[in-house]
């Protein structure tokens, strides 16, 4: 079997899509598209209250209409695949936030997802890091050091898996049911590991696999870091 080519889905990526959060994203990977909104909070938890630093937190929802049949609203809990994302997300994007140097302050990443068709937890990691830094930009001058941005890479996610039996990347809703192995990597722009969450969906994968999805990892990101930079601009500058 020759060996399938790795390509990322089309991916897009508008700043300022609404007016009323500093950091404004929406974020299509494929089918799939995610609206990641930025709001500043000048003040952090109780429990940082005496630390003198900052926080990033997220939150993750699936719209009724980005799914077929509808998803119902979380109204009163949230379920426990929900918490599991967007806790991912908001470790995601502290690792590459210098927490002092953003000062008492909390930035919350809200990523609603419009659409799904696969993917969008690490969507919502690539697109949320751009709505972060347009938010920090619009207080750059507020900050406790001017001069020392907080934002110190950046971070972006893709999924890989093996599907028919050859390594795959950026899965959609099809491809990702079929896996037998599914993979979600986050790095930074350095080509630093944040997460893997891998797992054997139907069967075992060798250690060979697994340096093979790695390698298509690292691929990805690379693209989408990429994307990420033309999207920012001069304000990728950090």
């Amino acid at each position: 079997m020759a060996k399938k080519e790795l390509n990322l889905r089309p991916v897009k990526i508008k700043r300022g899509y609404t007016k009323s959060s500093p950091g404004s994203v929406l974020m299509q990977a494929g089918e799939t598209i995610v609206l990641c909104t930025a709001s500043i909070d000048l003040k952090v938890p109780p429990w940082l209250a005496e630390s003198n630093q900052g926080w990033v937190t997220a939150e993750y929802s699936m719209l009724p209409g980005s799914t077929q049949p509808r998803k119902p609203r979380e109204r009163n809990k949230i379920d426990g695949r929900t918490n599991e994302i967007q806790r991912l997300i908001g470790r995601s994007l502290r690792a590459v936030v210098d927490l002092k140097a953003l000062g008492p302050i909390q930035i919350t990443i809200d990523c609603d997802v419009l659409q799904a068709d696969g993917g969008t937890r690490t969507a919502s990691i690539t697109g949320g890091f751009v709505a972060l830094v347009d938010a920090v930009r619009s207080i750059q001058k507020k900050l406790p050091n001017p001069k020392n941005f907080p934002i110190i890479d950046s971070i972006a996610a893709v999924s890989v898996g093996v599907v028919d039996g050859q390594v795959d990347l950026d899965l959609d809703y099809d491809r990702d049911v079929r896996a037998d192995v599914d993979m979600n990597v986050v790095m930074t722009g350095q080509g630093h590991f944040v997460e893997v969450q891998g797992t054997g969906e139907k069967s075992t994968f060798s250690e060979k696999q697994l340096l093979e999805l790695l390698a298509a990892a690292k691929s990805g990101i690379r693209q989408l870091t990429s994307v990420q930079k033309i999207a920012l601009g001069k304000s990728w500058n950090f």
